[in-house]
């Protein structure tokens, strides 16, 4: 009896232990630079992309939005605010915790401003070297003043923010719907 119990509970227990587990292992685990206290970003397995030509897309297909060039949108922000557009630039940054973010910029432009890029409701990310992709991106402009928590942070990640003639930060920012970004 005690032997039929143990086969059952381990029929049962083993399972159950598999399935509370890591659905995906982790492959390049990077030392963490950060208390997650520090961010306010949720812990995730850290993805690479791959080293060499590739082609990857995350959320939604692109459907034709209609095409701005981003110095037209850097140029004059408030035309587009609010806009669905579909973007293409140079991955300058992103968020190297996470890949909830990505910056893209001109490529004559590398040191200007630029426009960040998150991921609608938070669904979907970039691999954290995405940096010197070039991406499509197609979703929503937005002109935002940031807080200086937030605008701190994500310096500390590597963004560069831009700051108007009152010292406050300001950028234009897209959610995206869609991304494909290619080497």
């Amino acid at each position: 009896m005690k032997t039929l119990r143990s086969a059952l509970l381990m029929l049962v227990a083993v399972p159950c232990v598999a399935l509370a587990g890591d659905p995906a292992p982790a492959t390049n685990k990077q030392p963490a630079k950060t208390s997650e206290a520090d961010c306010h970003h949720a812990p995730q397995a850290e993805t690479a992309a791959p080293k060499e030509d590739w082609k990857l897309t995350r959320g939604e297909a692109l459907k034709g939005a209609p095409a701005v060039k981003l110095a037209d949108l850097l140029a004059k922000p408030q035309e587009h605010n609010g806009k669905t557009v579909l973007l293409e630039g140079q991955v300058r940054k992103a968020c190297e915790r996470k890949g909830c973010w990505m910056e893209l910029a001109t490529a004559k432009d590398a040191k200007g401003p630029g426009v960040r890029v998150t991921f609608k409701d938070y669904g979907f990310f970039v691999p954290l070297d995405s940096a010197g992709s070039q991406a499509r991106v197609e979703g929503v402009v937005q002109v935002a003043e940031l807080s200086e928590d937030r605008a701190k942070h994500y310096e500390s990640e590597g963004a560069i923010i831009p700051r108007g003639a009152d010292g406050k930060p300001r950028e234009v920012q897209m959610v995206a719907t869609g991304v494909e970004l290619r080497r």
